[in-house]
């Protein structure tokens, strides 16, 4: 049977917290075949969806208090370079096939502009209009390259707000040639009651380090989108069929846990 969980949060911090202890205690024990970790155990949740009601609520990052002698997450500067570098910007480092930013602001859209495809027919009217914009530029590498997030932004702006087209995506069928592929395949979106909303998909995700910093980077990245757009930032509501705690962190993990039941009980 899947092990299957939802977690209603209020902000980032306590979202992590829920899924911390709850991952302990509901977890299934897998042993990694393939990957960055391969031969290592985790906790981890077949699917997970996890409602956070007030995601812009500072800090974004877990706070552990200091008597837990437990070092948070994440360093409290980790998103300053996060989302301006690897989040928006597209340059890439020798040893990178990718970054989330490269994917969303920098990705090459060559197969248009073959001249034998019927751009006529499938793609946008505007294409044009973005180029001049900028939102589509010329790369002497990769060609032609869309800025999928100022393209959000245009189109939010400029056709309105009720479609299901808004995607930004990080996933390409290519991915599967890849030893280690993104673990963010997209961001969805929408536009309700005139506030914005990101809906993240990880296909794997780990839990101490890596969803704190994802979901504070996101979440900086729909206040700057929203910002641009002319709407209120919204709640995130992210999901993950592979949400999983390494076996490195699983002491903390207890530790962490163990102090804060001892707490609760005035010991």
């Amino acid at each position: 049977m899947l092990n299957i969980q939802h977690v209603e949060a209020r902000d980032l911090g306590d979202a992590w917290f829920q899924l911390l202890f709850r991952i302990l205690g509901e977890g299934t024990v897998f042993t990694i075949d393939r990957g960055s970790f391969a031969g290592q155990k985790r906790l981890e949740f077949d699917w997970v969806t996890i409602h956070v009601k007030r995601p812009g609520d500072r800090p974004l990052l877990p706070q552990i208090e200091a008597h837990h002698n437990i070092p948070n997450p994440v360093a409290d500067d980790y998103l300053d370079d996060y989302q301006s570098g690897y989040l928006m910007g597209h340059e890439l480092e020798p040893t990178e096939s990718y970054t989330y930013g490269q994917r969303m602001t920098h990705y090459p859209t060559k197969h248009f502009f073959i001249d034998t495809y019927p751009t006529n027919e499938i793609v946008i009217k505007e294409f044009g209009l973005l180029e001049s914009l900028g939102i589509i530029k010329e790369d002497k590498f990769w060609g032609k390259c869309i800025n999928q997030v100022e393209a959000l932004i245009w189109i939010y702006r400029n056709k309105g707000y009720r479609n299901n087209q808004m995607i930004l995506q990080v996933a390409q069928p290519d991915d599967m040639l890849l030893q280690d592929p993104p673990c963010l395949r997209h961001i969805d979106t929408r536009i309700q009651d005139g506030k914005l909303h990101f809906y993240p998909y990880f296909r794997s995700w780990d839990l101490w380090g890596g969803l704190p910093a994802n979901l504070g980077g996101i979440q900086l990245l729909k206040e700057y989108v929203a910002s641009e757009i002319g709407v209120e930032d919204g709640e995130i509501v992210a999901t993950s069929k592979g949400l999983h705690l390494y076996d490195y962190s699983f002491d903390l993990a207890k530790c962490l846990r163990m102090r804060d039941d001892m707490k609760l009980k005035g010991e």
